[in-house]
């Protein structure tokens, strides 16, 4: 009888909370899905703070430009790096460059960056993941996403600047476009 008292109190609990305060709504127009070897990276996209960035991220994806893409600089305590079609880390999708869309956002494990050249203005397709916290980063480097699920797998990305075997991204797709 108690457990039954319990499990009615719980369910009254429950059922108070208003819908928004039990499981936040995922935006899937601004969610982005990397399919890994070792399973599926999910990435809250951030256009609030990097709108070009986003933009140019979900045209690839839509467009499968980053299907097959080796990780071609992964560093161990900081971070891997893909988005060059040519695996050397000087190429890019040659729809030009982004200009920097800074913000406060600090390098934080999980954060995802737009790699660029020593030109704050260079971005393109290529991007990268933290393993870890970098302040090094932080107003100099554009973050647009943020891993939220998945993050055991870019974990499991073969170091190496390239790797012996690289690792790639088998399919990237803006969940949106996921039935």
């Amino acid at each position: 009888m108690r457990l039954f008292r319990f499990l009615a109190f719980a369910a009254a609990l429950f059922l108070a909370v208003p819908a928004q305060a039990q499981a936040p709504a995922i935006d899937r127009e601004n969610t982005l899905f990397i399919d890994l070897e070792y399973g599926r990276v999910v990435i809250r996209l951030r256009p609030d703070i990097a709108p070009k960035h986003v933009e140019r991220v979900k045209l690839l994806a839509r467009a499968k430009f980053y299907d097959g893409i080796v990780f071609h600089r992964v560093i161990d305590g900081f971070m891997a790096q893909t988005g060059d079609p040519t695996g050397t880390g000087t190429g890019g999708s040659g729809r030009g460059n982004i200009p920097a869309e800074f913000s406060r956002v600090p390098f934080d494990r999980g954060i995802v960056g737009a790699a660029r050249s020593s030109n704050p203005n260079s971005a393109d397709s290529q991007f990268f993941i933290m393993f870890r916290r970098n302040a090094g980063l932080d107003g100099q480097y554009t973050v647009w996403g943020q891993v939220v699920s998945g993050m055991e797998f870019v974990d499991r990305i073969r170091r190496g600047e390239p790797p012996r075997n690289p690792d790639r991204m088998v399919r990237v797709q803006v969940a949106a476009d996921v039935p």
